[in-house]
């Protein structure tokens, strides 16, 4: 049996969520080694102000994984894989020995940056909640106006992106043929379709004066839904993972062909864990919000013991 740590993406970020982590050395020589990279103190990007912003999201996003991750195997055993939803593949680079953490946060910052400077308003994200994919392609090839998919979350859950104007058009033929819910997303940029390609290439120039890694810990695509074990391919999948589709139904379910039985997703939120729950229905997934540091440490004891 194996393990996989889940890292969220954009959309699961809640106020406070650096200041709710454990008050524990790790955490702090975590948050203290991303402010000196940062240059700023990264307490400060938590508020529900700061939050408005994608560059404070996804840097938190980056920080929460990283250093719950840390203090989740200070005294556990390693996960035998590691993956992230868009913002959360940053992360789970790092868990897996890939991505230098203060590199990470360095691009992250970019990341960010060049996103909401691509789209500063009038853009986002809207979640389809009751058609078929190939139904929701159908909507989006009729659309007016720029509009894509961009997430396959679930059989039943699908993502879009674009302008404000053309996704409330996709919307409402959505609910008008079925759709129990088509609603925006707490996201301010069109990510995860080739409105993104340009800030893609800028943050994929800065990834080449990057080093990395090999993963040491398998880490999977949440784009191609596979393992990648090169380094130049991870250093693509990193840079333009904000302007390819997102395929986490694809890569529950590669997880769970691979064995694996332990699913548990990293602060914060649980919305990996309901994405996954249909893939892993006779596995195991837990969220790190709301279950005991000691309970996560035990269960991966424990399924570290199974015969592979």
């Amino acid at each position: 049996m194996s393990t996989l740590l889940a890292f969220p993406g954009q959309g699961a970020q809640q106020p406070g969520m650096l200041h709710g982590l454990p008050d524990h050395a790790v955490i702090k020589a975590c948050l203290d080694e991303a402010s000196a990279a940062l240059g700023e103190d990264v307490l400060g990007l938590d508020t529900a102000q700061a939050l408005a912003h994608t560059r404070a999201v996804q840097l938190c996003l980056l920080v929460a994984g990283v250093a719950s991750t840390r203090l989740l195997l200070q005294d556990g055993p390693l996960p035998d894989y590691v993956a992230g939803l868009s913002i959360g593949a940053y992360p789970a680079a790092v868990v897996a020995g890939a991505l230098d953490f203060a590199d990470a946060v360095r691009l992250v910052a970019l990341r960010g940056e060049l996103m909401q400077a691509a789209y500063p308003r009038g853009y986002g994200m809207t979640a389809i909640v009751g058609l078929e994919l190939a139904r929701v392609e159908q909507l989006l090839a009729e659309a007016e106006g720029p509009v894509y998919l961009a997430n396959i979350n679930a059989d039943n859950q699908l993502v879009i992106a674009g302008s404000d104007a053309a996704m409330a058009a996709v919307a409402a033929r959505a609910r008008a043929e079925g759709a129990g819910l088509a609603r925006p997303l707490a996201v301010s940029v069109p990510s995860h379709c080739p409105l993104l390609a340009e800030p893609a290439q800028q943050l994929a120039a800065a990834f080449a004066q990057v080093k990395l890694q090999a993963p040491r810990i398998r880490y999977l695509s949440s784009t191609s839904a596979r393992p990648i074990v090169q380094a130049e391919r991870l250093r693509d999948d990193l840079a333009f993972n904000l302007c390819r589709v997102v395929d986490w139904r694809a890569l529950a379910r590669t997880a769970f062909e691979r064995g694996v039985r332990l699913h548990i997703e990293m602060p914060p939120g649980t919305v990996l864990t309901g994405l996954s729950r249909r893939a892993f229905s006779e596995g195991t997934l837990v969220a790190w919000q709301g279950t005991r540091l000691d309970t996560l440490q035990a269960l991966m004891q424990e399924d570290a013991r199974r015969p592979q």
